[in-house]
């Protein structure tokens, strides 16, 4: 039901090589190649490279975690069709997207409906090629409270177009929970990281926080990866502790 994986983006300051080396050593199953730094959009012939690294160490490619900002492009580095052709040239079978560039109590209704219209355009250019389209679920943008990614997803209404969730920073337990239960129709990936606000914490201390929100996430009975997002001190050795304490509780919870 869950398989475990890993965001790029964690490690910036790594190479596609060791990325790959870090992910085997944590017995890892995939990997979010991200956008900014390790797979550049329109970079193909390194898109392709990637790709092979990456499955001749028997890992997945499962999300190209991009930096589009779905209607509101003024500062997009590329074209959405510049991403999808890096990421079919990744293998990606999913690219992770951003709703918009505004918090919802900032964002109109004019606004709302440019995010709308695009995520309809996106999520039709890419099921042509066989990939889907995740939001995701963050701050400063539409999808930045329960209530507006739910109001989203039902107004952008398209079956290629799903949304990834992560705990909001400074929310308690339980509003997180009802976030899980509010997009569950929709809800794809996990990212996850245990803060405290903008603190970074070791893996261990949220360890029953983050079996109460996997228990919740599988009452869909639906498989998704669980990608690990940032660590505490940028530390590997710290990144595999936790990595290693995840895979527990996976096992644990579908034993």
């Amino acid at each position: 039901m869950y398989k475990v994986g890993l965001c790029s983006v964690t490690f910036r300051n790594l190479s596609v090589e060791d990325i790959i080396n870090v992910s085997t050593q944590a017995g890892l199953a995939g990997i979010e190649w991200g956008g900014d730094v390790h797979v550049p959009p329109g970079d193909i012939s390194h898109a392709q490279k990637v790709a092979t690294l990456t499955e001749q160490a028997g890992l997945e490619v499962v999300s190209y975690g991009s930096y589009y900002r779905v209607g509101d492009r003024k500062n997009d580095e590329a074209t959405f069709e510049t991403i999808l052709e890096t990421a079919i040239a990744l293998k990606a079978s999913a690219i992770r997207v951003w709703a918009g560039t505004l918090g919802s109590e900032e964002a109109d209704d004019i606004y709302r409906n440019q995010v709308v219209e695009d995520a309809k355009r996106i999520g039709s250019l890419a099921e042509q090629k066989g990939v889907s389209i995740h939001f995701e679920y963050h701050g400063n943008t539409l999808t930045d409270t329960k209530e507006s990614a739910v109001q989203l997803m039902k107004e952008v209404d398209h079956p290629n177009v799903y949304i990834y969730w992560q705990p909001a920073v400074g929310l308690p337990v339980e509003d997180r929970l009802e976030s899980i239960r509010g997009i569950r129709p929709w809800l794809s990936h996990v990212h996850v990281f245990h803060w405290e606000i903008t603190d970074r914490l070791p893996f261990k201390t949220g360890l029953e926080e983050w079996r109460t929100y996997l228990q919740a996430l599988k009452e869909d009975h639906k498989n998704r990866y669980l990608f690990m997002e940032f660590v505490k001190d940028d530390s590997v050795d710290q990144f595999l502790e936790d990595a290693s304490r995840l895979k527990e509780i996976v096992k644990d919870l579908e034993s």
